[in-house]
This record gives structure tokens, sequence and C-alpha cells, in this order.
């Protein structure tokens, strides 16, 4: 059973703007369906069975290009988000791994299945995003 995906995107965005906007946890409800809210410290995650307040951490590092994610739920698990942006001619690419959620091990390819398909459409919403905002 496949438990990651890796999905990616080219945005015609200087690096240093999509390492800023992307590495701000304010930001991350304006380009990913999950999030209603977040902070340098803490998130409410949205899901099928409602919201749920969790500790956040963003681990970034400009240098490696690399902005990763922390988020500790209520009960004590943990789940990790992990993202690179890479330079390129026109722009950057940005790469995400989508790890399966921590839940039950019966539940995790459909959930992640179901994650796919919303990483698909938030990596195609942060390139508008960034471009958008790049040509203002």
């Amino acid at each position: 059973m496949k438990t990651h995906d890796v999905q990616s995107v080219s945005i015609r965005v200087k690096l240093d703007a999509a390492f800023a906007y992307i590495s701000d946890p304010a930001n991350l409800p304006l380009w990913t369906g999950a999030f209603a809210r977040a902070d340098s410290q803490s998130a409410r995650l949205r899901s099928p069975d409602g919201e749920v307040e969790i500790k956040l951490e963003t681990i970034a590092q400009k240098s490696a290009g690399t902005i990763d994610w922390a988020m500790k739920f209520p009960d004590g698990a943990v789940g990790w988000a992990y993202s690179r942006l890479t330079p390129e001619k026109e722009g950057v690419v940005y790469s995400f791994v989508l790890m399966a959620p921590p839940v039950a091990l019966e539940a995790v390819e459909g959930a992640l299945e179901a994650q796919k398909k919303q990483l698909a459409q938030e990596l195609a919403g942060l390139k508008r995003n960034l471009e958008a905002h790049d040509q203002a």
C-alpha cells in the first residue's frame, strides 16, 4: 500500500517571493483547503469530521529551498508535510510530498486518495495566487 504521493507545479515567480509566501503559515488558508486558520505556533484544520486545533511548526530553510510542517494533534499524533522550491529558468518548481495522514492503517489508502485530489487543486491555486501577486 502506498503511503505517500509527490506532486509539483511550475510557477512563474521569483524564488524569494515564492519562499516568502509559502513559508509564512498565515498564508496556508489562502492556498490550502485544509487550514481554516494558521500562525507560527498553531492552526485550525478542517476535516470531514469538523475542525480541530493543532500545534503547528514550520521548518523553513531558504538556502535549501525546503519548507516543511509538523502538525501535532490533540491525541498526540504528529503529521508531516514536506515541500521544496527548486529554481528553474522561468521561475520555480514547487514540489510537495504528501504523506498519509496519522489515521488507522485501514483508513490510510482512502484518506490519501482524497488528499491527492485536494493537493492537485491546492497547487493550482497556489500557482494562481503567486503569479497574480507577482503581476500586481
